[in-house]
């Protein structure tokens, strides 16, 4: 039934680097992969391997970026999709300080026009999708006024998936982290949308914990963008394959996780990349299951000491008896 909606993972600051979004491969090979979003000005004079790198397995993973200069847009978006990215992504709803200072980010829900001129910059550079994450609204913007105007001229301007974290952001009062919990969702008004601009492809994102939940969302909209449960959780994502991508091979073990993501992290060791790096974002994977506390105190406690290995991991693993690999409640 969900064959042709989309499921994705949200761009998380500080959490959906190139060893998470590696991790979460494993468990789920359609659903798409966001980069955490990087400044046109870090991919412009930065370094940009490190900034832009990541493994083929990745794949489809798209680049999010940040800023408000159409040119320099579209010369970070030609850069992004040299190194091979399957979309470039256009930061309109992240409320954080530095954003407001930048002129970008959520601000942006206030300028529509320069937003449509971003993307146009954009797309006439890329051969890649290129596609917008909003806001309702910001501040004393009316989301019904605002969300829809947004959409209209971003669609004109050849943009044609809109993802829309459906909570207002208020850039005065409210810090970043409580923005993403206390203005209130209203998932009506993305639906709304989708009636409105039914060629549009619509995708939501905001409080979704579950595959159910995401089930639900796709009776309205095209496409469910998952953010901090995938994380906390990340073998939620298990089923996602079968059940929204047709696709019916099974999904892996919680333990078969672990083995697969073993190699990847020897690798990474070799190249010089702390195990601290690229254990924290497991920390969730057996989560339900007798032992996950005693698996993420035990990495918590042993992969940021100096010289730390892959023992660190296995020794972990050992810890947990993983009851059939069902997806279990959390503890």
């Amino acid at each position: 039934m969900y064959n042709n909606k989309r499921v994705s993972v949200a761009p998380m600051m500080d959490w959906t680097d190139r060893h998470d979004r590696f991790f979460l491969r494993l468990i789920a090979r359609r659903v798409l992969l966001y980069t955490e979003m990087v400044t046109t000005g870090a991919v412009l004079h930065g370094d940009r391997q490190r900034l832009l790198g990541f493994d083929p397995a990745e794949h489809p993973v798209a680049l999010q970026l940040g800023g408000s200069e159409p040119a320099d847009l579209a010369e970070a978006a030609a850069i992004g999709e040299g190194f091979g990215y399957d979309e470039i992504n256009l930061n309109v709803g992240c409320p954080s300080d530095r954003v407001q200072s930048g002129r970008f980010g959520a601000c942006l829900m206030r300028e529509p026009e320069l937003v449509a001129r971003c993307v146009a910059a954009m797309r006439a550079r890329v051969s890649i999708p290129v596609t917008v994450k909003c806001r309702l609204g910001v501040d004393e913007q009316e989301p019904h006024e605002a969300l829809p105007a947004m959409a209209r001229a971003v669609r004109e301007a050849g943009c044609e998936t809109l993802i829309v974290h459906a909570r207002k952001a208020w850039l005065e009062g409210l810090s970043p982290k409580e923005n993403r919990d206390v203005p209130p969702l209203d998932y009506p008004l993305v639906y709304e949308l989708k009636r409105d601009m039914p060629d549009m492809t619509i995708l939501i994102n905001g409080g979704i914990a579950t595959l159910d939940e995401a089930a639900a969302h796709m009776a309205h909209v095209d496409g469910v963008m998952l953010g901090r449960a995938a994380y906390h959780n990340p073998y939620l994502l298990a089923e996602a394959d079968a059940r929204f991508y047709g696709n019916t091979r099974p999904a892996p073990a919680r333990h078969d996780v672990i083995e697969n993501y073993i190699p990847y992290v020897e690798r990474e060791l070799a190249r010089g990349t702390h195990l601290h790096a690229m254990t924290r974002h497991i920390l969730g994977l057996f989560q339900g299951c007798p032992g996950a506390r005693a698996f993420r105190r035990h990495i918590s406690e042993n992969a940021p000491r100096p010289g730390a290995g892959i023992e660190v991991i296995r020794d972990a693993a050992a810890l947990v008896r993983d009851p059939g690999d069902t997806f279990a409640a959390a503890e």
